[in-house]
This record gives structure tokens, C-alpha cells and sequence, in this order.
């Protein structure tokens, strides 16, 4: 993937609200009359480690991390545009992610996702995130697949 630039940055940046509205377009189809209950915990504001994915300059992907617990982040916002997807591209932002957060001092990562994003889950237990308990708000929606991968500290 040439000319791919990663970036970090908060939540504030306009190329990630421009990523996450269409993130959240693309949700709204997949969870139907879920979505609701998924779009109040994924507000973006205050969020201060975002990466942004630039492909010649172009927005084309995203993600973030916040604190969890004292020893986890996790991992919110991932988003490919459509017409760049299955180029490598959300495996790096999430390379990145997971990188910043060992820098931090977290020592694990955790996610949540849906059943109805297959391709995610693919992604995530490809590069060594497995299924755990539904954690927090998620516990007993059956559309949640909860996640968790160790990180290595730094060298």
C-alpha cells in the first residue's frame, strides 16, 4: 500500500468525525433497530488517541483507544472507507492503536463488536484478539462479540 500515512491525533480532528459519520451511516444499516442502543456508547467526544489513515492524502480509514481499566484500552471507532477495504489498511491503524497503547502503559486491548460486522471479527482474531465475555453494557446482547489481546511491552 503505497503512499499510506498514519497519523495521530484526538477526536476533535475533522477527518475522523467526517470517518465516523460514515462508520456510523454504515451501522445504522448493519444493527437496524439496534443501533440506538450500540450509537449512545460510542460518542466520540474527548477521546484523545485517534489514529487517521491517509492514502494519498485522502481520509480513508480510522480508530481509537481509551482508557478502560488500569491495565486495558479500548479499542473504538475502526473504520475503512468501502472503496479501500481489504488493502491492509485497518490492520495497520489497529497496529498503531495497539502500539500508542503500550506506549501509554496499557498492557491488553479489549473491543466490542457485532455479529453483523463479520469482516471485523475476521480481522481482529487474525491478528490475535479472541472472543471473551460480553463485558460492561454489552452483557446479554446477543449481537456483541467482546474481545480482548495481550500486548507486548516494549522492548
Amino acid at each position: 500500500m503505497s503512499d499510506l500515512t498514519l497519523i495521530r491525533t484526538d477526536s476533535d480532528h475533522t477527518d475522523f468525525r467526517q470517518l465516523v459519520a460514515l462508520l456510523d451511516q454504515d451501522l445504522a444499516v448493519r444493527d437496524g433497530d439496534d443501533h440506538t442502543f450500540y450509537a449512545q456508547f460510542n460518542k466520540v467526544d474527548a477521546i484523545k488517541e485517534v489514529i487517521v489513515a491517509y492514502q494519498n492524502d485522502v481520509p480513508v480509514g480510522c480508530g481509537a483507544i481509551k482508557p478502560f481499566s488500569a491495565t486495558e484500552a479500548e479499542v473504538k471507532r475502526m473504520f475503512v472507507h468501502p472503496d479501500y477495504r481489504n488493502k491492509g489498511i485497518a490492520a495497520k491503524i489497529l497496529t498503531a492503536l495497539e502500539n500508542w497503547a503500550t506506549e501509554i502503559g496499557f498492557s491488553a486491548t479489549v473491543l466490542e463488536t457485532g455479529k453483523k460486522q463479520p469482516e471485523a471479527i475476521a480481522l481482529y482474531q487474525k491478528v490475535g484478539y479472541h472472543i471473551i465475555p460480553n463485558y460492561g453494557q454489552y452483557i446479554g446482547v446477543d449481537n456483541s462479540v467482546c474481545m480482548t489481546k495481550p500486548l507486548s511491552a516494549k522492548p
